[in-house]
């Protein structure tokens, strides 16, 4: 009987980076799953789980998807065929898709936003969200939302506690 190792991760299996700050700063219409072009070394690096999102963004160019501002820290067995960790990435999409976001982002009000970096079968895969922007007013009224419902359900338990107590 071998032992297996669980991983740590609260974001579930497979995740290696996810983007926190997006769902607090945009609003996220739909979202998209693309697969990541990468070179050799970079899947080797996110195997071992090193990514950041934090300043990615993707934008359509030439009917293509590009992932901009990954970091992917180089590869620590890797010698001078080593990647350069803020490259562009070509994402992979349905042709329908990329048009579809195309004329979605065009007007210039929405953007793309990576919000998790993810194995799936092996493959490296991005999900990307469609976004608005939020205003200062609509991030506070989220955050007094999840405070009021944190409180209730506090409020519950204690109740729910004494009555069997």
């Amino acid at each position: 009987m071998g032992n297996k190792k669980k991983k740590s991760s609260k974001a579930g299996p497979g995740v290696i980076a996810t983007n926190r700050r997006a769902r607090h700063d945009y609003n996220i219409l739909e979202t998209y799953e693309a697969g990541v072009q990468l070179v050799g070394t970079e899947i080797k690096s996110l195997r071992e789980g090193k990514a950041s999102l934090v300043e990615a963004f993707a934008t359509v160019d030439d009917g293509q998807v590009w992932l901009r501002q990954l970091h992917i820290p180089e590869y620590s067995m890797g010698s001078w065929t080593n990647h350069s960790p803020r490259r562009t990435r070509k994402l992979l999409l349905h042709r329908r898709e990329i048009d579809s976001i195309e004329g979605k982002v065009r007007d210039g009000r929405r953007t793309l936003v990576p919000l998790r970096l993810y194995l799936k079968n092996g493959l490296v895969k991005v999900e990307l969200g469609l976004a608005e922007g939020k205003q200062d007013y609509d991030k506070r009224q989220a955050i007094r939302r999840r405070t009021e419902e944190r409180e209730i359900t506090r409020e519950l338990g204690r109740k729910v506690k004494g009555m069997t107590a």
